[in-house]
């Protein structure tokens, strides 16, 4: 019988519950390192699935399709993709300060551009990952666990025999929480870890004298020193790297202005964006020493040269490289890494313990396996050897017994019965033989030429060799001096075969002091068309062309080269613009859209009004909403300093309509969708401060809204077009704030 019960639970708790699963997954099982390994599950299962196909270093390489097709069927559930990409970082040593695959073909490169489609690139292990990440698979170190459909076994954590977690870093957004690890030397690391091995008490201070700091594969300088130690105390902070800049002479009394190493930060198409900011430098004025810029980087490494003018001041050009670009970039360090299962943020001295713990968990059941292997290969020779010396019985044995078992009975167990022997003495002999199950099987198996002299005498050198292995591993296994040398001893050769030297330099710089240029003010004309492209002329270049400006600019109005635009929006946005930061050229070169300049978005709002900080701090402003909100507010309150602040405060369902600077006495004339017109004087409406709603300027009936504003000095004869009829706007019924208007019939 079916069971159709329907069980009724709060919504919020399934929802609860599932997120909170949901979540544990993500930072579990995908987005961050273990601690152990310092690998995702992604980049553990490609490396585990290349061993189990044997793409070996000494071995050709296989197509990364087939690669990442084995992974994702045997291990990982997820997208083809996030596992190509984990191979494709894996190989790169621009990412990775010690590359663990080694890619044959295009992996992409330090500028951003992508590795070419997995089928097209080939890919095998490095030898530092089948010797350092893999080598003990075999033994039994790690446990292994159902992969997600339990039909396969994959390892829970690969036994690495370094703290790759320092070594190569890591990076990761998880639910909540997101992972940030710079890459470390890996001669320093280890230095540090023994250093760990041989006093549990070290502090994290000491620990630095072998960490220096990061050493980022893009080289670079990491500037603040000084706060490195609170850093690999507590596991969080910011790192500041700078690039490397060189002085070379060029022709003609020149300087070339050359970086030879990059911030980490700016691997990818952030090098684009350096060169696009340098050039935005030159053509906003900011400075005026640049003669030209190129980017001169080769498999070689990074090479930007920046030309300068003769009597450039290259410090104080450097300086403004540091101040204005990416060349001088924040790293912020979380160390975050899943530890017995769950997240944590650890400081350095947690991880080399974390490791350290990891490598004696490792040792311990390798020594234990390998020590098992060998008391059974003991208890074999053994009995061999006792065989060589009583051949001739066994012999008797064997040529006298019906079957196999009849033998080994009287080999184990010392029974004779029904056993043929050549004499009484041959008889009693054998009964007292009594080898063990595993010995018997071995010499029932054993060949005719393991008689000879030579094999009896290499027989015994191996039963010599297997009770020196006993006593090493037992030794290991007993006493933790001896097998901190063993993991010590490791450590050592994989620092003399994979160390290299530091690439990046740690120091105490001060902070780069750029003296901007002074700026001499003069009048200009700000000009900005109806698709929002704005840029500033001369006074004169305006005075001539007048009419033509007028005709196809929306907003014309004159400003100091010195001060702020301030653009208004329908959202009540402010968003104020520098004039500086507008092209100032010739009166037919074109503009940039607003929204490069400041932080106006035109997919979500549009511009109302522009005006310049100066008019708005001499005059007050007038604010017009659809839902017949209204408000003067001085525009002195509008001089900010940030990008961006409201102008106005708006009802749910309103946006601005009209804003206005008030420079004369007028009559305001609100139009409505209905055809409503209301006209009364401005001095009903009351001045409020910025962050207010206003005052109701016009009693709207059910569905209506103002549709225009309208603005008449007092003696003005203003006609306005409505459905086809001409009005006279100072000729309407004057009434008061508030108030229906009157309905204009058509």
């Amino acid at each position: 019988m079916e069971d159709n019960r329907i069980i009724k639970t709060e919504y919020s708790e399934v929802m609860q519950k599932s997120f909170i699963d949901y979540a544990m997954s993500v930072i579990i099982a995908r987005a961050l390192p273990d601690v152990r390994d310092g690998l995702k599950p992604v980049q553990r299962r490609t490396l585990y699935d290349m061993y189990e196909l044997g793409i070996r270093y000494d071995r050709p390489y296989r197509k990364s399709a087939r690669i990442v097709g084995d992974t994702m069927g045997k291990y990982h559930p997820h997208g083809d993709s996030s596992i190509y990409d984990a191979l494709v970082v894996m190989t790169q040593d621009f990412k990775k300060g010690l590359p663990l695959i080694d890619g044959h073909g295009n992996f992409g490169n330090i500028e951003g551009d992508g590795a070419a489609a997995m089928r097209y690139t080939e890919a095998r292990l490095e030898k530092i990952t089948q010797e350092a990440f893999l080598a003990d698979l075999d033994k039994d170190v790690v446990d292994f666990v159902p992969n997600f459909d339990e039909t396969e076994k994959e390892p829970d954590v690969l036994p690495v025999k370094i703290p790759n977690l320092l070594i190569n870093g890591s990076e990761g957004i998880a639910v909540g929480m997101a992972t940030n690890i710079p890459p470390h030397n890996l001669v320093e690391v280890i230095n540090a870890m023994k250093a760990y091995m041989l006093d549990e008490n070290i502090t994290t201070r000491e620990l630095m004298r072998y960490v220096k700091g990061p050493d980022f594969p893009t080289g670079g300088i990491v500037i603040n020193q000084d706060e490195l130690l609170q850093i690999y105390e507590t596991g969080t902070g910011k790192i500041r790297i700078r690039g490397k800049v060189e002085v070379e002479k060029a022709k003609g009394g020149r300087v070339n202005l050359v970086i030879t190493e990059i911030p980490y930060t700016m691997i990818g198409s952030y090098i684009g964006k350096f060169l696009l900011d340098v050039a935005a430098l030159a053509e906003t004025k900011k400075t005026q020493d640049i003669v030209d810029i190129t980017n001169q980087s080769s498999k070689e490494g990074i090479r930007i040269v920046i030309e300068l003018r003769k009597d450039a001041d290259v410090e104080n050009f450097t300086n403004m490289l540091y101040k204005k670009t990416k060349l001088e970039d924040t790293f912020g360090v979380n160390m975050l890494a899943i530890a017995d299962g769950k997240p944590e943020t650890m400081g350095l001295k947690q991880i080399l313990k974390a490791n350290v713990d990891f490598q004696y968990e490792v040792a311990t059941r390798k020594y234990q396996n390998l020590l098992a292997k060998e008391l059974d290969k003991k208890e074999i020779q053994e009995g061999l050897i006792k065989a060589c010396n009583v051949i001739d019985l066994i012999i008797e044995i064997l040529r006298g017994s019906k079957d196999r078992n009849m033998a080994k009975a009287c080999l184990v167990e010392g029974k004779t019965d029904g056993i043929k022997f050549r004499s009484k003495e041959s008889k009693i002999m054998a009964a007292q033989l009594m080898f063990s199950e595993k010995q018997a099987n071995a010499i029932l198996e054993m060949r005719l030429y393991k008689l000879i002299g030579l094999e009896i005498e290499a027989l015994i050198n191996d039963h010599e060799e297997t009770m020196a292995n006993i006593y090493r591993y037992e030794d290991i296994l007993a006493r933790r001096d001896s097998m901190a040398q063993v993991i010590i001893n490791e450590l050592d050769e994989i620092k003399s075969a994979y160390g290299r030297r530091r690439r990046t330099e740690i120091t105490n710089a001060q902070e780069a002091v750029y003296v901007e240029k002074k700026v001499e003010e003069m009048d200009i004309v700000f000009l900005m068309d109806r698709f929002g492209y704005a840029r500033t002329i001369d006074l004169q270049t305006y005075e001539r062309n007048k009419e033509t400006v007028h005709a196809e600019n929306k907003y014309v109005f004159q400003c100091k080269n010195t001060g702020k635009i301030c653009i208004f929006t329908n959202t009540g946005q402010l968003h104020t613009i520098k004039a500086s930061d507008l092209p100032f050229g010739k009166f037919r070169d074109k503009g940039v859209p607003v929204d490069n300049v400041s932080n106006y978005d035109s997919a979500r709002e549009a511009i109302i009004y522009a005006a310049s900080q100066t008019d708005l701090n001499l005059y007050r402003v007038i604010f017009a909403t659809k839902l017949a909100m209204l408000k003067v507010v001085d525009g002195g309150e509008f001089d900010v300093t940030k990008r961006t602040v409201a102008a106005t405060k708006l009802q749910e369902g309103d946006e601005v309509l009209s804003v206005v600077t008030l420079k004369e006495q007028y009559n305001i004339i609100l139009q409505s969708q209905n055809g409503y017109f209301l006209r009364f004087a401005v001095e009903e409406i009351p001045e409020k401060k910025k962050g207010a709603v206003g005052v109701r300027g016009m009693k709207l009936g059910a569905g209506d809204c103002l549709e225009a504003v309208h603005y008449t000095r007092l003696l003005d004869n203003s006609v306005i077009e409505y459905k086809g009829k001409e009005i006279e706007l100072n000729r309407l019924k004057q009434g008061s704030r508030d108030s229906k208007g009157v309905k204009v019939r058509v």
